[in-house]
């Protein structure tokens, strides 16, 4: 059987990070509303754009995802389906997945269809698709596959550091008063993914400090090398200095940056940082 494995696009890859036999990537996307106008998050995305929309927009912004239809869209029958979604604790994508698959299933004969939740966003799926392609160059079975993925993503660890509050002022998240002071002097909420949300540890002033803070918190968690991905949202200079001190802690370390989706960078805002590892 061949392998089809289908994201959304809280994942920041389009495609395979290197080519494999018999699978294929495919992404379907979130949308995110500004005021009347709706951003589909694929490859035609201008983020500069929808994010300077969000800047200048005093109203609430948010997001859609995709339907259990869109999902079904990009299963094909007779294979292996793997839908990848961001944290069910953060969004309903996973449940639109859920659907989908069983549907799929239950018309198509044999054909496999799962759901493995990324349990964050960003890296912490880009990480998660990278452990399913190895396992299925192994030869696993689909259960074995699903079953060990899991496994994996359940240790994986994800922080974050956000430099702008606007986003979240809007939506209610962060008090007005709050959220002013931040930006003002320069404050970033560093945080980290536990049980599938989103928990700030701690706010610092400065580069300096949110670099410290982070690497802490990587220690923290007992880091002993192997993949790192590095998200960034239009602050490739702070995920460079990231990946410096990162590949510092451990000599067996893979540290990979790439920029965020229209979805993550909704998230993350101008300047965040997303490490899963």
């Amino acid at each position: 059987m061949k392998w089809n494995i289908i994201g959304d696009s809280s994942c920041d890859l389009f495609d395979l990070e290197k080519g494999i036999e018999d699978v294929l990537y495919k992404s379907v996307p979130f949308f995110i509303t500004v005021e009347e106008k709706e951003y589909t998050d694929d490859e035609a995305l201008d983020i500069e754009a929808m994010m300077a929309h969000m800047e200048k927009s005093k109203k609430a912004s948010f997001t859609a995802c995709p339907s259990p239809q869109s999902w079904s869209d990009k299963m094909v029958a007779g294979e292996n389906n793997v839908c990848v979604t961001i944290s069910k604790n953060l969004s309903g994508s996973y449940q639109s997945a859920e659907i989908a698959t069983k549907a799929f299933e239950d018309e198509n004969e044999n054909t496999n269809a799962a759901v493995v939740d990324g349990c964050a966003t960003g890296p912490s799926s880009v990480l998660t698709v990278r452990k399913l392609t190895e396992l299925i160059e192994k030869g696993e079975s689909f259960e074995n596959v699903i079953e060990k993925t899991r496994e994996y993503v359940s240790g994986i660890h994800t922080v974050f550091a956000l430099s702008c509050f606007d986003n979240l002022v809007k939506a209610g998240r962060v008090g007005k008063i709050a959220g002013f002071l931040a930006s003002s002097l320069d404050f970033r909420g560093v945080g980290v993914e536990s049980g599938g949300k989103i928990a700030f540890k701690t706010k610092v002033r400065g580069k300096k400090k949110v670099i410290s803070a982070m690497l802490e918190i990587i220690k923290e968690n007992g880091f002993n090398g192997g993949d790192v991905v590095i998200s960034h949202c239009f602050n490739e200079e702070l995920a460079l200095v990231m990946k410096k001190e990162i590949e510092a802690l451990d000599e067996k370390v893979n540290v990979t940056i790439m920029p965020t989706r229209g979805l993550n960078s909704y998230y993350a805002d101008k300047a965040g940082l997303i490490i899963s590892y």
